[in-house]
């Protein structure tokens, strides 16, 4: 563990050749998108997994929020703590390893709560990549150059959930012809499980190979400048607590759209019940839509983002950002009336753009206007709060409400009455919050 630095150090060529710079974010990209698979390819089972295992729609919820967001979410601080002294790519390899050991695991899940407490080491592993991978990012690149990066490392959401999308249609296919598979060493396993297998064990291998990556060279700004004198836990509270309204307000928009996205584990369940459409049709549609759809918002809103700052816009993250909020949350609604699905997935494609827009501005707003000598609790507060807000009230509500409230047959009006409850209060504090953001972008420049 390498001792912490001070707010006061400078360097004078702080950040590496742009090759390795991006060398390391196709590396962190990589394992972006394992992470995502290894996240979301529940959502893809959820039938079958139900029918196995005797589960109703609100079990379904809470293993799909709560039980990936308990350590997810509370492991975030400490680790962010290590990120900021300790070796990034060493924390990375870790995490790898014990998330995907857990994925391919919850394929020998028997119970409900068997597979939450898989779920739950999942959610341990996965906190450790994205405070490690900003950090890592922001002292490779200037801010004026770091849309674009930071866009490619967040299209990995799109890319994962795609692949992810087309094993699942595959599985789902593949699970009315065959009963079992025997997987080596483990015996006769259900497709649904196999799958946990097949998409986890990877990333051990990935895993393996960042301890041998190394680390850039960390990048320290004047703590006249912020206000931040050394790089401790009490030294993120304060500089959070002295511009909670900046913060939080960038904060308020990514949650309503972590709420609303991870809410969408239950669409293809959605399409099944409203539109008649199987879940594997979905899946393979759904696959390609994010691929297509995904990765080139996300590149294209990143390269824009620079371009505009480049130009003198220091608030053009922000704009996108809001952007993109307007046009998810409009979407999310709308698609829910659709008289057909193929309606309705063409709004899904809208909706996956403001997503991707949403995923690649949120994070680079936020260190805009973050010291780098704090990036990585700043970044673990950024993933604990929307992964919190996002996995508790999204697929968690969806589920209340789908089995208590409007019936499991009716599940698209509890889809639709995410966005309008938590959507409405951001949206009305958009003045407010970007007046803030300009004063403190002022203060980076």
């Amino acid at each position: 563990m390498t001792e912490p630095k001070t707010a006061t150090k400078t360097l004078e060529n702080p950040y590496p050749q742009s090759g390795y710079g991006w060398f390391l974010v196709a590396m962190l990209t990589i394992a972006y998108v394992l992470s995502y698979i290894d996240r979301s390819i529940l959502g893809l089972l959820i039938e079958p997994i139900k029918a196995d295992l005797s589960l109703t729609d609100e079990q379904i919820g809470l293993i799909f929020g709560p039980a990936f967001a308990i350590l997810y979410a509370t492991m975030g601080i400490p680790i962010g703590w290590m990120v900021d002294r300790s070796r990034r790519t060493w924390i990375v390899s870790a995490g790898l390893i014990v998330w995907s050991t857990a994925t391919a695991l919850s394929g020998l899940a028997a119970s409900f709560w068997q597979l939450f407490f898989a779920r739950m080491t999942v959610g341990i592993g996965e906190a450790s990549l994205s405070p490690s991978a900003m950090s890592i990012i922001g002292d490779s690149f200037p801010p004026e150059k770091r849309g674009k990066p930071i866009a490619v490392y967040t299209a990995a959401l799109s890319l994962g959930g795609g692949i992810a999308y087309l094993i699942g249609g595959a599985v789902l296919h593949w699970a009315k012809t065959t009963s079992s598979i025997d997987v080596p060493l483990v015996g006769p396993l259900a497709p649904w499980q196999a799958t946990f297998f097949a998409v986890g064990l990877p990333g051990v291998l990935v895993g393996l190979f960042f301890v041998f990556l190394r680390d850039p060279e960390r990048r320290i700004v004047s703590a006249e400048d912020v206000g931040v004198s050394g790089n401790g836990l009490k030294d993120a509270a304060k500089y959070v607590g002295n511009n909670f309204a900046v913060v939080g307000g960038v904060l308020s928009f990514v949650c309503v759209m972590t709420i609303i996205a991870y809410s969408q584990a239950f669409l293809p369940a959605t399409f099944t019940r409203t539109w008649g459409w199987p879940a594997e049709k979905y899946a393979y549609v759904n696959g390609v839509g994010l691929l297509v759809f995904g990765p080139a918002t996300v590149i294209i809103t990143g390269i824009l983002s620079d371009r505009l700052s480049q130009k003198g816009m220091t608030d053009a993250s922000f704009r996108l950002l809001v952007l993109g909020f307007l046009m998810m949350v409009t979407t999310s609604i709308v698609s829910m009336f659709m008289p057909s699905p193929e309606l309705a997935y063409a709004v899904i494609c809208v909706n996956t753009m403001g997503v991707g827009m949403m995923s690649a501005m949120g994070i680079t707003s936020l260190l805009r206007i973050t010291p780098p000598q704090i990036r990585g609790q700043i970044v673990a507060l950024y993933y604990m709060v929307i992964s919190l807000a996002g996995l508790f009230l999204g697929p968690t509500l969806v589920g209340v409400l789908s089995t208590r409230v409007f019936g499991e047959e009716n599940i698209r009006f509890a889809m639709a009455t995410l966005p309008v409850v938590f959507g409405l209060i951001p949206f009305l504090l958009i003045p407010f919050i970007h007046k803030r953001y300009l004063l403190q972008v002022q203060k980076f420049s």
